[in-house]
């Protein structure tokens, strides 16, 4: 509708139309306005509008024009009285102008109206916040103008709240708990107009769902908590971040009650005012308003809700454990658990089924007995307090009061007056909590002297009848607390008890009644049951009264019952049981059907569990026997291990003799269940297994006890102890026997059934150890480790987990009894299974995660945590081997560790040093074999704050004493260089101890744990997870520690440990090494041969000249080389020692296993770059002297060709002045004349062969000249009579009075012919090395004569086991020498005959000829001479070049094959191609001449490798493409003035890599008239055509061909490489494979039968089958010349050969190579060494080729 004003302007145009009408009919030119114009309605987007008809204009048009602030349109429309104007904007407010128009187009006036679109709904409602009593939505505006919004709130059609607000948000509080609302939410313009409301539904969450989210633990109520997500380790778990929200409450409460932290229940979170309170402002005011604004109490979160929350939010497993850590901080447990939502409770008997306390009541008192039962099959009185309305005094600190001596007060329940207990209970009103008064036998501290259950319910039990119920007929008593009774309430008089009632009221309380406490009290009958708190009495009197009545109860009324009995009124009642789920009722149920049978535990374990009694023990009696060899006797060694291994076998066929007990197959039954079911049952087997136990064990201690106090009495003791043993029954005992099941099954064949059913037990264990169950290292009882067995779990195990999963490892080592698994508890929240009333026995391992977060932070994904039995055990120390049982169990626990926690009693100095001595002696051997753990000394009960200072005089006294003791733990293993602790491992005496307050807080059984000692453990943990930070080494992976195990377990079996370990790890870290070091040495070696061989080039390219010249440029130019030899030589050590510092640096390969070898790898470098210099410089000195020596002959040959030349040009003048007829006949004739002619003119003085044999007995006086006798000897005979006939060496002197007595002792080949085979060995490398001197076609030199006395005193020093005399090494020596003076006599005088002036020139003459006539015809000599050059002089340096260099690349592309990488391969790979051949001969060949054979094999090996031509032709044309592109650069760089200049120019620039011939060149240029750029032109021809020519001829050549002409033999540079140092076992002569030449000790992987060496009894001749790998653990002895022939203990061979390491078979199987060896060839070595076939142990003839090849594997760690 229009207003006021339009309707008076539209009447008044009305009325002036109609007057004009009349007055003028005629004149119609006026048009009327629409007429009633009205808004019909208006939406959002749309207004319709509507006028009146008007008949006088039947045809017309209407326009409407319409706008706003922002928008304006207009339509037309036509014959018209309503429109719908759309695509207007929502609550806006338009202008619509209408006009008519007629048919003339004449328009009328205008009519205008006003109208508002409606506003939009708002639009996307969504609760952004919903609560239990509150909703908090929100939306998105609507467009256009709305002035603010109503929200109207629903609930089952009826309003229940209307809110308006001009923003987009709203929140409705007071709403119900759980129910759903409809929200109407309109938007309203300023005129009051409403938008169609948008309607949106909430449902309010619950009161428990509310807070679970508030907490952060909404997600865990449907998805339990689960115990490993509770135990992983993460960031909050090492840091102390401020609680900060209420979301972090729950974990605070979680990490610290893990830790037994009796401060885990405060939890206060740091609001914004208390992380500024301390920022004072200097403003009193400002300071005040801070005051004034401290945080409301109703914004913290109870610390009862926070308990109940996690209790609903946990699985069964998280409840036990939480209710077990808070029972030990005497907190009170949950008994009967409210959940909010459904109104319902649940009795938490699972959750504290693993509660076990002790406690003393006073009837046990004297005896000092007590009594240790599991809580909830004790029988004791309950005793409840409950509250009626509401109460003045809290009824929770009455009961701390009433329950603490006056000693010590505890909070054992939670009450108003503590921190955050003042806020409202949100879900734990119902809660009823429990916990246990024990007394400890004292009268004087006892309150009470009987144990009695106190419990506690929270909350008005109007409100909770049902657990009201529950506790009066469940308690002795019930004492109700209130402030004002109803008398018409029915809540205390309708209960069908039989439960005493007490009232207990508060005079004080304004409410108090007195009249309707009377009504109450005479309806209950109640009479001496009331206690009340007068205005007159204070809270000590009341507590006592209180204290005076429940001891009353407990003395006079006998109602006991066990909480195992309240089920079924938990069932009676409508409550809960958490034991009710189907999967726990199985799993009982499975667990009783086990447990039920077991009437007499021996009996039982024997009937089934025997696989784990007498046999098991056998088999580990026996194993170790394998390794100790104590009763061999005279026996043969091999076939006493045959025996026993046959022994091992019946055991194994007698264990799989048994089928699998009915008790086992349930065992494995339920463990193979799914779910959670496997995990209750195994807690219900341990719980009932203890259960079972402990009646038994509680006898046998007492006797035990009384048996300790007599020590004689060891075989009593023992026998009580196997009694113990065999009476402790626990489910390690089950995983035992499923441990031997399995392991007997795999001596079962593959193809057996039953081997094949039991293949998956090791993946059962490894899951379970994957969710947290700790598996058995160590039996305990057995004192072994089942290896198979571990190993085949943690192989599932790693499976299982992400690939390459890291570990770090975490053990505890100390005194039995003294904590060690409690700080392990403590320290990780977990529970190491042992029997019940037993300590640990054995080592357990478990697994803990790691959290992602930190994940990066430790380098890990998992922590094992490792839990071994006390050392010094008072049950083992009786016994005769409890050290070497310490010992054991300490080596393993420390190697396996990264970090080890020693416990250490100081007050003990005696028991100190015997514990510092067995951890030391570990950690000595560890640093031994390359382990580093850290070490972390633990002091415990030690609480005093000044502790660490008062201490640091015990810390000096500690030092020392693990100084002594590394002495002494050094001395034992036979490492005396190990002086102090320090020079064991990293050790600073501040940092690596701590001191930990006792664990106990007061008097158990009330006292709590203690705080100092949950704080103090606490940060103990956080030092060890930044150890593992810093940690040097990186985390193995699961395979690696299961090779640690095995490793140390087998090494753990030999007496000697250190040098019987063997790790596969170890060993691959060190052939890494020794591969990367072996790049390193021949990158060192090939570059300064590539130097030494330019250097070479650059001397013997130094031009003729005058000698004094000659003599001087060669001086500079050998210093300036010597220079920079000696830079290239520090520069190449420099980098070699900086790639092994790098090396050493990594993180991955287990480098630092290996660290120990550092020193001698540097050695090895320093070494390597002094034996190179002293090559270097040889080189230098003979090439200097040679050169000089060759540049007299130069010169005489250069003056001769010079007068020559002279000559010529004057015969063409001549021939040309007499115009000789230019025939070639003519020409010849006139050319001989002058040749003669000249020829008589040139003096010719003959050069005389030096007498190289005075040199070399020169050189040969000069090296013996420090040895006493070798001039005497020398002066006796001649040089030149020696090396005619083969060396022999003779029985003289010392050697002949021996032999005999040495043949008679001892069965090995005499020392005659061992000295014998020593010399052949020496005179035929030297015989090769001077095969390879005189192959050079140079000059003698002495340095030859000096290097190849060096060899041989260097083969000889290095034999120290086979003794030789002066008479002998002078005799070796003059042999060589005579040998070597004839060869190089015939090398110097080669070198004269090659050299002469004459010659020379004689043989020139042709060339002479050639180019007289080509210039008397005067031809174009270019091309001719271009081809002569190339031909001459660029040829033969090319060929020079390849064959210094191809050698060298030969070398790297061999290297690159597998077999030469380390001498461990090489070794591998010659003896697998042995196996492969099945050759005799090549066995024979390899063990009698070992050096020989593997030169031939090397050899071969090249010649297959290089078999294909394209192989050697590749790197043939690499070297001369490389020729071809200097000598192209050189020529188009040389300089141009003149063909003589252009030549000079070319050598000039190719002087430093081809050695250009100075004859060749001097002919080249004599009678040269050719032109300079014609000869560029047919040179770079030429030089093209050679590179042809070159190759055709490499084509032609085999490969053993090439080898003759290269000047490095790569054989040979191999053979140096794989020989190494060249020694040999002394006892069987295999050769040692250490890295490096400068190697401390020598080792070898795979020993042999001795037989095989010649090695025969001296009575019978037959063939020795003994293996010194055995030998050495025996009590067997030898003689050697090394012992002077007297007889020596194996064990003790270290004494005399200090510098070999002989380690023991890691297996019976370790030899099978060579035992099957002997065995096929048996008779074929009898024969060759004439002797008897060997008596080969029954065993050996078992072995295959297969398991030949994979002892091999095995030995090497090839994988």
């Amino acid at each position: 509708m229009m207003d006021s004003s339009d309707d008076e302007e539209f009447q008044d145009a009305s009325n002036t139309f109609e007057w004009e009408e009349t007055e003028s009919p005629k004149s119609f030119s006026y048009i009327p306005p629409p007429r009633e114009v009205t808004v019909l309605h208006a939406v959002c987007e749309c207004v319709s509008l509507s006028w009146e008809p008007d008949s006088s204009f039947q045809r017309c048009k209407f326009q409407i024009h319409f706008s706003s602030d922002t928008h304006q349109d207009s339509v037309t429309v036509e014959d018209q009285t309503t429109v719908d104007i759309e695509g207007l904007t929502p609550g806006t407010e338009y202008t619509f102008t209408i006009t008519r128009i007629a048919e003339n187009g004449r328009k009328s006036e205008s009519v205008s109206v006003s109208a508002f679109t409606e506003p939009s709904p708002p639009a996307q409602i969504t609760g952004t916040k919903v609560c239990s009593d509150s909703v908090s939505l929100q939306w998105e505006p609507p467009a256009g103008e709305s002035v603010n919004y109503t929200v109207a709130c629903y609930h089952e059609e009826e309003i229940v709240q209307e809110l308006i607000t001009d923003t987009d948000t709203v929140t409705f509080s007071s709403l119900k708990p759980g129910s759903s609302y409809s929200f109407h939410v309109s938007s309203q313009l300023q005129n009051g107009k409403k938008s169609t409301p948008t309607v949106t539904s909430v449902k309010t969450k619950t009161l428990l769902e509310s807070l679970l989210e508030e907490i952060g633990l909404g997600q865990y109520y449907k998805q339990k908590l689960s115990l490993g997500k509770i135990l992983e380790i993460d960031e909050n778990a090492i840091t102390d971040k401020l609680i900060k929200h209420n979301s972090d409450l729950p974990w605070y409460f979680l990490k610290k009650l893990m830790m037994v932290n009796v401060t885990a229940r405060n939890t206060k979170y740091s609001s914004a005012y208390e992380l500024n309170c301390d920022e004072v402002s200097g403003n009193a005011v400002s300071d005040l308003r801070n005051l004034a604004s401290s945080p409301n109490t109703d914004d913290m979160i109870n610390p009862l809700d926070i308990i109940t929350a996690l209790f609903l939010c946990s699985d069964g497993f998280v409840q036990q454990e939480m209710a077990l850590k808070m029972s030990m901080c005497q907190f009170s447990v949950p008994l009967l658990l409210p959940n909010a939502d459904t109104n319902q409770c649940t009795l938490m008997l699972w959750a504290m089924r693993d509660i076990v306390k002790k406690y003393r009541p006073q009837s046990l008192s004297q005896t000092k007995g007590f009594v240790e039962e599991r809580i909830v099959l004790s029988e004791l009185p309950m005793i409840s307090f409950v509250r009626l309305g509401e109460c003045s005094f809290s009824k929770s600190e009455i009961l701390n009061k009433l329950l603490s001596n006056s000693q010590q007060y505890q909070d054992i329940f939670l009450h108003y007056n503590m921190e955050s207990c003042d806020s409202q209970r949100r879900i734990s009103n119902g809660l009823t909590e429990i916990t246990w008064y024990l007394p400890g036998g004292n009268t004087s501290i006892d309150i009470f002297s009987q144990p009695v259950t106190v419990a506690n319910l929270r909350g008005d039990i109007a409100s909770f009848e049902r657990q009201y119920s529950f506790l009066c007929q469940a308690s002795a008593a019930v004492f109700v607390f209130f402030d004002n009774l109803d008398p018409n309430c029915s809540v205390l008089t309708n209960q069908h008890r039989n439960t005493q009632i007490y009232l207990v009221g508060n005079e004080q309380s304004k409410s108090f009644n007195l009249n309707d406490l009377q009504l109450v009290a005479s309806k209950l009958r109640l009479t001496n049951n009331i206690i009340l708190k007068s205005k007159k009495t204070n809270d000590a009197t009341f507590v006592n009264s209180l204290r005076k009545k429940v001891s009353d109860v407990v003395k006079n009324f006998n109602m006991k019952m066990k909480m195992e009995k309240m089920v079924d009124m938990a069932h009676e009642l409508g409550i809960l049981v958490d034991e009710d789920s189907t999967e726990c009722q199985d799993a009982k149920k499975n667990a009783k059907e086990i447990t039920a049978e077991i009437q007499d535990i021996l009996e039982y374990k024997e009937a089934q569990l025997p696989l784990q009694g007498q046999i098991w023990k056998d088999l580990t009696s026996l194993d170790k026997e394998k390794y100790h060899l104590q009763n061999v006797g005279s026996q043969d060694i091999e076939k006493y291990k045959s025996d026993l291994n046959e022994k091992i076998k019946k055991l194994r066929k007698q264990q799989n003799s048994y089928d699998i007990s009915p008790g086992m197959t349930r065992f494995i039954s339920a463990i193979s269940s799914t779910g959670s079911e496997r995990f209750y049952f195994l807690r219900w087997m341990r719980m009932n297994l203890d259960n079972v136990s402990q009646t038994k064990l509680s006898k046998l201690k007492e006797q035990y006890k009384e048996k300790c106090k007599n020590s004689e009495k060891k075989e009593e003791i023992r026998k009580i102890d196997r009694q113990i043993s065999n009476s402790s029954l626990g489910t390690e005992h089950f995983f035992r026997e499923m441990g031997q099941i399995y392991e007997a099954s795999l001596s079962l064949p593959q193809t057996c059934p039953s081997s094949r059913q039991l293949q998956h037990l090791p993946k059962l264990c490894a899951e379970l150890l994957l969710d947290g169950f700790p598996l058995e290292l160590v039996d305990g009882d057995a004192s072994n480790i089942p290896l198979k067995w571990v190993s085949d779990v943690l192989i599932q195990l790693n499976d299982l987990v992400s690939p390459n999963g890291k570990i770090l490892v975490v053990t505890v080592l100390g005194v039995q009894s003294t904590g060690k698994s409690t700080l392990l508890n403590t320290m990780f929240g977990v529970q190491f299974a042992v029997s019940s009333g037993r300590c640990t026995r054995g080592a357990f391992m478990l697994l803990i995660k790691i959290n992602e977060d930190i994940k990066k932070q430790i380098n890990c994904d998992y922590i094992v945590i490792i839990d071994t039995e006390g050392l010094k055990s008072p049950e083992l120390a009786q016994l005769d081997n409890s050290y070497e049982h310490d010992n054991e169990l300490a080596t393993l626990a420390v190697g396996l560790s990264d970090v080890t926690i020693v416990n250490i009693a100081m007050e003990n100095l005696t028991e100190m040093k015997d514990i510092l001595q067995i951890v030391v002696h570990a950690f000595l051997r560890m640093k031994e074999v390359g382990k580093k753990p850290k070490c972390l000394f633990v002091h415990q009960n030690v609480s005093d704050v000044s502790a660490p200072e008062k201490n640091l005089r015990d810390r000096k006294l500690l030092l020392q004493q693990l100084n002594e003791m590394t002495q002494a733990a050094a001395k034992m293993e036979k490492k005396e260089e190990n002086k102090s602790f320090t020079d064991v491992m990293e050790y600073n005496p501040d940092t690596g101890n701590w001191y930990i307050p006792g664990l106990w807080n007061g008097n158990p059984p009330m006292a709590p744990v203690n705080a100092g000692y949950s704080e103090a453990v606490y940060e103990l943990k956080k030092n060890i997870i930044q150890q593992m930070e810093n940690c040097e080494s990186t985390a193995n992976n699961i395979s690696d520690f299961k090779e640690w195990v095995t490793s140390l377990w087998n090494a753990i079996k030999h007496e000697n440990f250190i040098f019987s370990f063997r790790n596969s790890l170890v060993a691959d870290a060190y052939m890494r090494l020794c591969t990367e070091f072996n790049k390193w040495e021949w990158e060192f070696k090939k570059e300064m041969y590539n130097w030494s061989t330019c250097a070479e080039t650059r001397i013997s390219n130094v031009r003729n000249g005058a000698d004094a010249a000659i003599a001087s440029q060669l001086k500079d130019l050998r210093a300036s080389l010597k220079s920079e030899a000696f830079a290239e030589l520090s520069e190449w050590e420099t980098k070699l020692l900086e790639n092994l510092n790098q090396y050493f640096k990594r993180t991955e390969g287990h480098v630092y296993l290996v660290e120990g070898y550092k020193e001698g790898f540097s050695i090895s470098a320093n070494n390597l770059r002094k034996e190179m210099e002293r090559s270097v410089l040889n080189q230098l000195t003979v090439a200097v002297d040679i050169r000089q020596g060759k540049a007299e002959l130069d010169t005489i040959k250069k003056n001769h060709k010079q007068m020559m030349e002279t000559a010529v040009f004057a015969l063409i003048e001549d021939c040309r002045e007499k115009k000789v007829k230019a025939k070639d006949k003519e020409l010849e004739e006139e050319f001989d004349k002058m040749w003669n002619k000249t020829l008589e003119k040139l003096s010719f003085s003959k050069q005389e062969p030096s007498n190289v044999l005075i040199n070399v007995s020169h050189c040969l006086r000069n090296n013996l000249s420090h040895k006493g006798g070798a001039h005497k000897l020398l002066s006796k005979t001649k040089l030149q009579d020696f090396g005619k006939k083969p060396f022999e060496c003779k029985a003289e002197g010392f050697f002949q009075q021996c032999e005999q007595t040495f043949r008679k002792m001892f069965n090995w080949e005499d020392h005659i012919k061992a000295v014998q085979k020593q010399a052949d060995s020496i005179i035929n490398e030297c015989e090769e090395l001077i095969t390879e001197m005189v192959q050079r076609k140079s000059n003698y030199h002495e340095n030859y004569m000096q290097e190849l006395l060096n060899t041989v005193d260097e083969r000889l020093d290095s034999n120290h086991a086979i003794k030789t005399d002066i008479k002998f090494e002078v005799s070796l020596k003059q042999h060589i020498c005579a040998i070597a003076a004839r060869q190089f006599q015939k090398m110097n005088e080669n070198f004269i005959k090659e050299n002469d002036p004459y010659r020379c020139l004689h043989e020139s003459k042709e060339k002479f000829f050639d180019a007289f006539k080509d210039l008397f015809h005067e031809r174009d000599q270019c091309q001719k001479k271009a081809e002569e050059f190339t031909t001459q002089c660029l040829k033969p340096a090319v060929k020079y070049y390849i064959n210094h260099f191809l050698g060298p690349e030969i070398v790297d592309e061999m290297l690159k094959e597998g077999h030469f990488s380390t001498r461990t391969f090489s070794q591998y790979s010659i003896l697998l191609d042995l196996l492969s051949k099945k050759d005799f001969r090549n066995y024979l060949d390899y063990i009698r001449s070992y050096e020989d054979y593997v030169k031939k094999w090397i050899l071969s090996q090249m010649f297959e490798h290089f078999t294909n031509k394209s192989a050697i032709s590749e790197l043939e044309d690499k070297l001369l493409k490389s020729c071809i592109s200097t000598i192209n650069d050189a020529v188009k760089k040389a300089k141009t003035t003149n063909l003589k200049t252009f030549v000079e120019s070319i050598c000039e620039k190719l002087g430093n890599k081809l050695v250009i011939s100075q004859d060749a060149l001097e002919n080249l240029m004599m009678l040269n008239n050719a032109n300079q750029e014609q000869f560029a032109h047919w040179l770079s021809v030429s030089v093209n055509d050679m590179a042809e020519e070159l190759k055709n001829e490499f084509r032609e050549l085999n490969f053993e061909k090439k080898l003759t002409h290269l000047h490095m033999k790569p054989q040979n540079e191999i053979f140096t490489k794989m020989i190494g140092c060249g020694k040999q076992c002394p006892f069987c002569a295999v050769p040692c494979e250490a890295g490096g030449k400068a190697h401390t000790e020598h080792w070898t992987s795979l020993h042999r039968p001795n037989g095989l060496g010649e090695f025969r009894f001296v009575e019978t001749k037959k063939l020795v089958t003994d293996i010194c790998s055995s030998l050495v653990i025996s009590d067997r002895k030898f003689s050697c010349s090394a012992t002077k022939f007297t007889f020596h203990p194996y064990k003790s061979y270290r004494d005399i050969f200090k510098d070999w390491k002989i380690q023991t078979d890691v297996s019976l199987e370790a030899s099978d190579y060579w035992k099957y060896v002997m065995v096929q060839y048996n008779s074929n070595f009898a024969e060759a060494y004439s002797a008897i076939i060997a008596d080969i142990p029954p065993a050996w003839k078992n072995i295959t080729k297969e398991q030949a090849e994979r002892s091999l594997k095995e030995s090497f760690n090839m994988k």
